[in-house]
């Protein structure tokens, strides 16, 4: 999963953000980094994490859990990453499918996730339901927050 979520990052901004971020975002470390963090939230349960592969190779996963800071949402899709070569098969819509059947079995209606102003995924998720509902600026990055405030059935 971690080599999925920083090759990732590599395929989309290049080109996107500053080369240091870049690079600081995807090295080695920060591989490492996410490694732990992903063993941390699979062991803790706190979120649900639902992966794709293709010919036992990961290409795509996605996570949802408790809303952090989205008020008036239930719920947060924390990550959906895939890999380039993956794009455009449908695995990002049956992700995202499986991320609202479990949301809505926890009992929520609503989701919110932030989503990188320059991502270009953003037009992929409004045509997925989700509008734009605010910014923030967190460190180097500006994001924007999308949200269903209804899921669908």
């Amino acid at each position: 999963m971690a080599g999925v979520h920083t090759q990732s990052w590599r395929e989309t901004y290049t080109g996107l953000l500053s080369p240091d971020f870049l690079e600081r975002a995807t090295n080695g470390g920060a591989r490492q980094r996410r490694e732990q963090g992903w063993q941390t939230t699979i062991e803790w349960g706190q979120e649900a994490v639902f992966i794709a592969e293709q010919d036992g190779k990961i290409i795509a996963f996605a996570s949802v859990g408790p809303a952090r800071d989205h008020p008036g949402y239930t719920h947060e899709l924390m990550t959906l990453y895939s890999l380039r070569e993956s794009q455009g098969q449908g695995v990002g819509k049956r992700l995202l499918r499986a991320v609202i059947c479990q949301v809505q079995k926890k009992g929520g209606t609503n989701l919110a996730l932030w989503v990188l102003a320059t991502n270009p995924t953003r037009q992929w998720y409004a045509s997925q339901g989700a509008r734009e509902a605010g910014e923030k600026l967190d460190s180097e990055l500006q994001e924007v927050r999308m949200v269903w405030d209804h899921l669908p059935g």
